[in-house]
């Protein structure tokens, strides 16, 4: 295999050459013969390549033959032919045993179909060209194979870094390649200069061995004296390698890191749960207390309580974190970690503390009981009083509104107006969630207070009799009043909307004259006294459009009813002369039959008829049965 410069120049030298020689000739002779052979043909493996050897000028006759340069110099016939005008005749081939086999184009050249790594020589191209002499030209073929993509196998072991020397990092193996590639590393990606002499800070060798099918397969080790920032390097190699025309080409192998011993230098000691900047944490609370050595591999850690400077050992592991279940106040202290790392030296401070604070807040006390009975007008303080670390602040809310924050409550002439639900709330600004709240109910005692509403309100005088008014009476006070009203029909005594001790009752009626005398009166009470409110209308104005109607129906009716009399007695005295006629009443007409007192005439009947008949002669009037 040449070395890089030779092919360097031979990239640099003309891509054809013209040999002019002169063939051995008689003495005066001036013919010659030139060929055009390109000196360098590239390929790469496995494509085909035609290596060219063309006379220049015409030539009607000459001989063609093409060599095989041995490594030892030595030349074995390929191919040879004849060439009369354009035509190629009197072809010999020896393939020497490649597969697939030499062949000749047309033209005289030399084609070696799929070049093989095998291929690379010097090719000689002889052309005999009888008077006009002799010449030849030699072809150098150069065939570039693309190796495989990188395999890495990086040291898995424990690498210290605490050793002075040059440790084994990794090997990189790159197959199969032509010409020979080279392989670098890179450490996060920049690449390392590392030479190939052994020595303490880093070098790498290389071995490259010639596969059975000519192609060159390289691996290379790479040796570091590592460091403690190596722990979080990525390292990886690369193959370059060489393609025809001058152009490179490059795989890149995948990335890996180490595992590296290195002592610990420094201790982080924190409260994993939610805290305070200052370590408050509430009680109840399961807290978390987590420790971290920068040492590899993992150290130990114990974990101890500080209590008059004697430590308390609470735990020992590997994990590096302490769980409290359920901390309580009287666990407030001082707490440690300390990293058992015996790589370091003696000296080396590897313990860390924090200071525990646990807040608490007892349940809050008031001066009051839940309820509190005050009379109207009357005067009182109530005390809220907290126990808690650290110390809670306090303050009042009425229904929910803020009263201000101060731990005694103040409540001075108090009205109806005062009564509701008080409230006192006790947190802690610095510890998120902490809050405690106490409330107590004020009742307000005393006589009812009342309101008064119309639903439809008129003026005093515009009522007409009959109109309907919905009237409703409003009331509050301690001990619970109740509404009671002059007339019927009042609702029952029920909390008002809008809430604030209100009840309310309302009353549906229609108005009348008598109302405007006397009015409709509310009245609220409860066992401390009663006050009432008088509904008034002035005067009502009569419906006299709506009697006149009722008369005149009155009248109309009766004057049916007689109407309906008068038929029904014509019809009773049907057939009879002079019937409903004028003359003397109660005489019967002429020629009127007697009345038959036959055997077959019940004896009621007969009764009833005569008694009829002589009651209207002697009265004048009587049963219908007489009545014309």
């Amino acid at each position: 295999m040449e070395p890089p410069d030779a092919r360097a120049g031979a990239r640099r030298a003309p891509r054809l050459l013209v040999l002019a020689l002169l063939l051995a000739a008689p003495p005066g002779s001036k013919a010659e013969v030139r060929l055009s052979v390109p000196p360098l043909v590239e390929v790469m493996r496995g494509e085909s390549v035609t290596l060219d050897c063309s006379p220049l000028g015409t030539h009607d006759y000459f001989m063609l033959e093409w060599f095989l340069v041995d490594r030892s110099g030595a030349r074995h016939r390929l191919a040879s032919a004849e060439l009369r005008g354009s035509e190629l005749r009197d072809k010999e081939l020896n393939s020497r045993g490649r597969s697939p086999p030499y062949q000749l184009d047309s033209q005289g050249r030399l084609v070696l179909p799929e070049a093989q790594v095998g291929d690379e020589r010097d090719y000689v191209c002889v052309v005999k060209a009888g008077a006009a002499g002799t010449a030849e030209a030699t072809a150098r073929l150069k065939v570039f194979a693309k190796p495989e993509a990188p395999e890495v196998s990086p040291n898995k072991g424990i690498l210290s870094v605490m050793d002075d020397f040059a440790q084994e990092i990794a090997t990189c193996s790159s197959r199969n390649g032509n010409p020979a590639p080279q392989i670098m590393w890179y450490r996060n990606g920049q690449p390392l200069a590392v030479p190939l002499e052994v020595n303490s800070e880093g070098y790498m060798t290389t071995r490259t061995v010639r596969e059975a099918s000519g192609l060159l397969s390289l691996t290379s080790t790479l040796y570091l004296r590592l460091h403690k920032p190596d722990r979080e390097a990525s390292f990886h190699c690369s193959v370059h390698y060489y393609l025809p025309a001058g152009q490179h080409g490059r795989l890149d192998g995948p990335s890996f890191s180490l595992t590296l011993h290195y002592p610990t230098e420094h201790v982080l000691f924190w409260l994993g749960s939610q805290s305070t900047a200052e370590g408050w944490v509430r009680e109840g609370d399961s807290v978390q207390l987590l420790c971290q050595g920068d040492g590899s591999p993992t150290p130990e850690y114990t974990f101890f309580w500080l209590q008059d400077k004697q430590e308390d050992v609470l735990k020992t592991s590997l994990e590096g974190n302490l769980t409290l279940e359920r901390v309580q106040r009287n666990q407030s202290g001082t707490y440690g970690c300390r990293v058992e790392d015996f790589d370091v030296p003696e000296d080396a401070e590897l313990s860390k503390t924090l200071e525990l604070r646990v807040a608490y807040l007892d349940s809050l006390e008031l001066s009051a009981g839940e309820e509190l009975s005050l009379p109207l007008h009357n005067s009182t303080t109530v005390t809220c009083s907290a126990r808690g670390l650290p110390t809670p602040t306090l303050y009042w809310t009425k229904d929910s509104a803020p009263m201000g924050e101060d731990p005694t409550l103040s409540l001075h002439s108090v009205t109806f107006d005062s009564a509701g639900t008080y409230t006192c709330e006790a947190y802690m600004p610095r510890i998120p969630l902490l809050s405690r709240t106490r409330s107590f109910r004020l009742l307000v005692q005393g006589t009812p207070e009342l309101k008064a509403k119309e639903t439809q309100p008129k003026a005093e005088g515009s009522w007409t009799e009959g109109d309907e008014v919905t009237l409703i009476c409003y009331a509050r006070g301690y001990p619970k009043p109740k509404l009671t009203w002059s007339q019927l029909g009042g609702s029952p005594t029920e909390p008002a909307p809008g809430g604030q001790g209100w009840v309310s009752s309302s009353l549906t009626l229609k108005v009348t004259s008598a109302l405007s005398q006397d009015g409709v009166s509310c009245e609220a009470s409860n066992p401390l006294g009663n006050t009432h409110h008088v509904f008034h209308f002035g005067t009502v104005a009569p419906q006299t459009s709506q009697a006149g109607v009722a008369v005149m129906a009155v009248a109309i009716s009766v004057a049916l009813l007689l109407l309906v009399v008068a038929v029904f007695y014509c019809m009773r005295r049907k057939g009879r002369p002079g019937c409903c006629q004028r003359g003397e009443k109660g005489s019967p007409p002429p020629g009127e039959p007697k009345l038959s007192h036959s055997g077959s005439q019940r004896p009621e009947q007969t009764g009833l008829l005569m008694g009829s008949a002589s009651g209207g002669a002697k009265h004048g009037s009587g049963g219908f049965g007489d009545e014309c």
